[in-house]
């Protein structure tokens, strides 16, 4: 799906993760899931802001992989008063600002998911949901554990967080815990995203 551009894979990023930072509208949900959806065959997604069924279709249809292998940890539903059946893949949180029932919940599934073979992904979108509601230290020290566990099991995770919504000091605090920085603008209609590893190398601007 990104064969010209500086994120192509040719082969499951293992271990590696990364973080999409761009203003609204600039692709980075639909990103996460091409991403994740060219490394591997299954994934979990931690869903601030769709729930459960939703984040499984958008997985499929953007990122093409079978729903029934998506996990999500769903801190949306009980918030909204939407019914939460219980599932072998969904596990429900009462909302964003808890982190702690967040970083439980992603355990819970890990467990579920490290019994497989191939590759797993993780999808985190986003921070900027759980920075409306938590201190961004508390929102470093989650993603710092999370990207380290995943990290563990050779699992690629990508998380999304919106440029525009945070001060710099908050945006290269999230910055850290990730190897890698994919920034995204709209340039003349056009979605474009630039990489940037830990050196701090950018490259150009590419159409995605």
């Amino acid at each position: 799906m990104l064969e010209d551009s500086p994120l192509s894979i040719d082969a499951p990023p293992e271990g590696r993760s990364l973080l999409i930072a761009g203003p609204p509208m600039t692709g980075k949900y639909d990103l996460m899931y091409r991403l994740l959806g060219d490394a591997v065959e299954r994934g979990i997604v931690i869903s601030t802001g769709d729930v459960a069924a939703d984040v499984r279709a958008d997985f499929a249809e953007i990122g093409g992989l079978d729903p029934d292998e998506v996990g999500v940890v769903d801190c949306v539903s009980k918030q909204r008063g939407v019914e939460t059946p219980v599932t072998d893949r969904v596990r429900y949180v009462s909302s964003p600002k808890n982190v702690t029932g967040i970083g439980m919940k992603f355990t819970d599934l890990f467990e579920v998911y490290r019994e497989f073979d191939p590759p797993v992904g993780v999808g985190i979108h986003s921070l900027s949901e759980l920075l409306m509601y938590l201190d961004p230290q508390d929102v470093y020290q989650f993603a710092r554990v999370l990207t380290k566990q995943a990290e563990s099991e050779g699992w690629f995770t990508v998380a999304v967080i919106g440029s525009t919504m945070h001060d710099e000091q908050t945006l290269h605090t999230m910055y850290e815990p990730f190897d890698t920085v994919v920034n995204t603008r709209e340039n003349e209609g056009a979605r474009e995203l630039r990489v940037r590893d830990r050196s701090q190398v950018a490259t150009a601007w590419t159409t995605f």
